[in-house]
């Protein structure tokens, strides 16, 4: 990311506003390597195993969910990131002039309180593939009290990252990019060395069905990622190709996605029950040997602290956008500690990690699509935003709408969140929606959200944006106009 006046140096000071053009100089090469970040993590290979294990998916058919995953979550990613070099500022705070000032306070929330539950699972990944290290180096085996602390330093570690700002983020994604790609390859060889290969393409296929599934599952994980995009494409400029900004997200989610899930397809084979681990990590000591395991697991490590970063990034503009009159790394600090007290409980309650995960999976999409339909669909007929009437919170600002909503955007949101769960089916709830038929049985509730709260924000009326009336020039004094008139 190219430095500008607001991230100069270590610490990130710019908050929601708009970002300045003449700020405004970085590259859309430079966003590859942040969805590479926001992908290294093992959870890929687990969901790759459930491919296999629990969708009955033979490798073939998990390539096309590898192949599919990707493009379908993270083409909306970078389609979502075109508002942020339209309007130079986070994704939550562009999200004022869709729903109004207080109307964005209803969908910005409930972002919000999604990305806990999103943060938890990450550091609670962080944690055990700590644990792993020192049980594989050390011999020391995971007890509550190591949980906690293994637990903490992520937590700390990860706020350190995220609070420095976004020079320190797009630093870290890149290195971490470079060291991920040499170790996958050591794992690949391993795999490819290792592996009984006629079992594995041998092995039954599964139903139309099941793939629809499986990539609704995987894609799942990238829609959390949408409303954030805004907020890494936002120094921009305005004339930057909206198609790199697509195709960066897609290829940079894609290097991953691709051949972590078909790793996770493949180790599936021999440790089927890879797929129901209360831990989704300890596998890897079990599966590589340990001159790969451990390099590769503090590359895990790297990755998820890096995902956990980025999405405290964003949650720290979310907070201020609701109203936390706090410095964007002060925000920030609310989320690390969320996720320190819930994933102390998810480390010590939880019987099925895995399980937990794809549950929670459905219905943080859900949560993040009935944004996404009414973003998106309000993207067609907006082409710029009026960053002084974002910044501006009171009833004269430009985006205030109807008693500060929107009721077009607010509805269509409401009713498409509302319809969305209804066909959405998990461990922890079913719609009643969800049965005996295509989108519930097929696990695309998220899919319909987006649907349903766009299509209805395209029809009904939008109220209009409200301009700031001219003021009458003042009339000069008598004497000055003599002067003028002489």
């Amino acid at each position: 990311m190219s430095k500008t006046v607001e991230t100069e140096g270590a610490l990130e000071t710019r908050g929601i506003e708009q970002v300045p053009d003449h700020e405004r100089t970085a590259k859309t090469r430079e966003l590859f390597p942040t969805w590479v970040g926001a992908n290294i993590s093992v959870l890929l290979l687990t969901m790759g195993a459930s491919l296999v294990v629990a969708y009955h998916l033979d490798i073939w058919q998990a390539l096309v969910v590898a192949v599919a995953a990707p493009v379908v979550s993270y083409g909306l990613v970078g389609l979502i990131g075109i508002a942020g070099k339209r309007g130079g500022a986070p994704g939550m705070a562009l999200s004022r002039a869709v729903f109004g000032q207080r109307g964005n306070l209803l969908p910005g929330s409930l972002i919000w309180v999604a990305r806990w539950g999103w943060e938890t699972i990450n550091a609670v990944t962080g944690a055990y593939a700590m644990l792993t290290i020192l049980d594989i180096l050390f011999g020391l085996k995971a007890n509550s009290v190591l949980d906690m602390v293994m637990l903490l330093a992520f937590v700390v570690a990860t706020f350190a990252i995220s609070g420095l700002g976004i020079n320190a983020v797009q630093k870290c994604n890149k290195y971490a990019t470079y060291l991920f790609g040499v170790f996958s390859v050591l794992v690949l060889v391993y795999l490819v060395a290792n592996t009984d290969w006629s079992k594995v393409v041998h092995q039954g296929g599964g139903s139309t069905a099941a793939v629809i599934t499986g990539v609704g599952m995987i894609a799942a994980g990238g829609v959390s990622w949408i409303p954030s995009a805004p907020d890494f494409t936002r120094y921009l400029p305005r004339t930057a190709s909206s198609k790199a900004i697509v195709g960066t997200a897609v290829g940079g989610a894609g290097v991953v996605v691709l051949p972590m899930v078909l790793m996770g397809a493949v180790m599936a084979v021999s440790t089927p029950d890879l797929a129901k681990a209360t831990d989704p990590v300890s596998f890897l000591g079990e599966i590589l040997p340990t001159w790969i395991a451990v390099p590769y697991l503090f590359i895990a490590l790297i990755g998820m602290l890096l995902i956990n970063s980025m999405s405290m990034y964003s949650a720290g503009f979310t907070a201020q956008t609701l109203g936390f009159k706090v410095p964007r790394h002060w925000a920030v600090s609310v989320n690390a500690v969320i996720s320190l007290a819930f994933g102390g409980v998810l480390m010590l309650v939880a019987t099925s990690f895995m399980g937990s995960f794809i549950a929670f999976l459905s219905l943080l999409a859900v949560a993040f699509s009935a944004w996404v339909g009414v973003f998106g669909a309000d993207m067609l007929r907006r082409s710029e935003y009026d960053g002084a009437a974002m910044a501006d919170t009171s009833r004269a600002s430009a985006y205030w709408y109807k008693g500060g909503f929107s009721p077009a955007a607010v509805a269509s949101w409401a009713i498409g969140l509302v319809s969305g769960l209804m066909f959405t089916t998990s461990d922890w709830f079913t719609g009643p929606l969800a049965k005996n038929n295509v989108v519930g049985g097929y696990g695309l509730g998220w899919v319909a959200t987006i649907v349903i709260s766009g299509a209805l924000y395209l029809a009904l009326p939008k109220p209009a944006v409200r301009r700031p009336e001219p003021t009458e020039p003042t009339p000069a004094p008598a004497g000055e106009r003599a002067r003028v008139n002489a």
